[in-house]
């Protein structure tokens, strides 16, 4: 018996170390690629929001795509779609609402703006396909299929509108960066140590998270969506610290973007699954609703679009009342 717990002692002092290791290992690599990538972007004349949408936003949801293909080919679809669409809201709530409360963010791009609208429809289209209860692996290839249409359409309108970005963005990324050769080396390695300081901060809090008996559906969507988003939330609190708003919020677009479509897309591909009803009447619908709202202020209808400190504020609310609702409901 004193063994036994002796083991189990030390695989939750194991998990909890993996945790912290993986929290520090996060947020110093986040800064590294962020400034790897910024100073990448201007060698080769891209805007930041490119930047941002394509090579951030890919980099950053790539523990998002290992974690639901894996959890998908295992047969545990409850953490595919929760860390994919938990993901999406920790994006919006939690990362938007802090970066914003931290520092006002202001839309500049016109890219962006299009952006925005694309983002509302595919995630309507979303909760379209799994009205059914189900992701059949046609709905898969559908969602693959969109997102390989979308990165070619964001990569020739970045190209074509670099021009137009924001004052502000435009004179951050025409300032001293790093060389060439240094910058290239800190975006590869800052992206590796992303993926993999993620998956550590993931794989220790799936193990005590598992050690409460919780579904694979609420690990999902709370721990492991909060584990997979961490890079988002360094990269954009420190972008926006560097003054690179559509950096920021670009991040967070494509990251929404990625997740919907492409996370979601592979691990349907891999094994189609039933969804549950919680899925879509809970955290479809808040996803969708925080979309919508993102989509109305970031948007700016009469003039350009803000997301300010009392907006953020609200965004806050919403997430530490949904994860509050999800908690009650595994007490209950």
């Amino acid at each position: 018996m004193m063994a036994a717990q002796c083991r189990e002692g030390k695989r939750v002092v194991l998990a909890i170390s993996a945790l912290l290791v993986g929290l520090v290992l996060l947020v110093w690599s986040a800064g590294r690629f962020v400034e790897g990538s910024a100073s990448t972007a201007r060698h080769f004349g891209m805007p930041s929001l490119l930047i941002g949408m394509v090579i951030v936003g890919f980099g950053t949801s790539a523990p998002e795509m290992v974690v639901s293909a894996i959890s998908s080919y295992q047969g545990n679809p409850g953490i595919s779609l929760g860390n994919a669409y938990g993901s999406n809201i920790t994006n919006i709530a939690l990362i938007l609402g802090l970066t914003s409360v931290v520092s006002p963010i202001a839309v500049h791009s016109q890219i962006l703006r299009k952006e925005l609208p694309i983002l509302t429809a595919v995630t309507l289209l979303a909760a379209w396909q799994l009205g059914d209860s189900e992701l059949s692996r046609f709905d898969a290839l559908v969602l693959l299929g969109v997102f390989s249409g979308l990165m070619i359409w964001t990569i020739l309108q970045g190209m074509k509108q670099a021009d137009t970005l924001g004052d502000d963005v435009e004179k951050k990324m025409q300032t001293q960066g790093l060389p060439i050769k240094q910058a290239i080396f800190w975006l590869i390695i800052g992206l590796l140590l992303l993926i993999a300081s993620s998956r550590l901060l993931v794989w220790g809090a799936v193990k005590i998270a598992q050690g409460f008996g919780v579904s694979d559906l609420i690990i999902g969507l709370t721990i492991v969506a909060v584990g997979t988003s961490l890079p988002e939330l360094a990269s954009s609190i420190i972008a926006i610290r560097k003054n690179e708003h559509d950096l920021a919020l670009g991040n967070v677009v494509g990251s929404n973007l990625f997740n919907t479509l492409a996370v979601v897309g592979i691990a349907g591909t891999i094994h189609p699954m039933s969804v549950s009803a919680d899925v879509l009447s809970r955290d479809i619908a808040v996803m969708a609703i925080l979309t919508i709202a993102l989509f109305a202020v970031g948007f700016g209808f009469r003039g350009p679009g803000r997301i300010n400190r009392y907006e953020g504020a609200l965004l806050l609310a919403s997430y530490v009342g949904y994860t509050i609702y999800l908690i009650s409901g595994v007490i209950g």
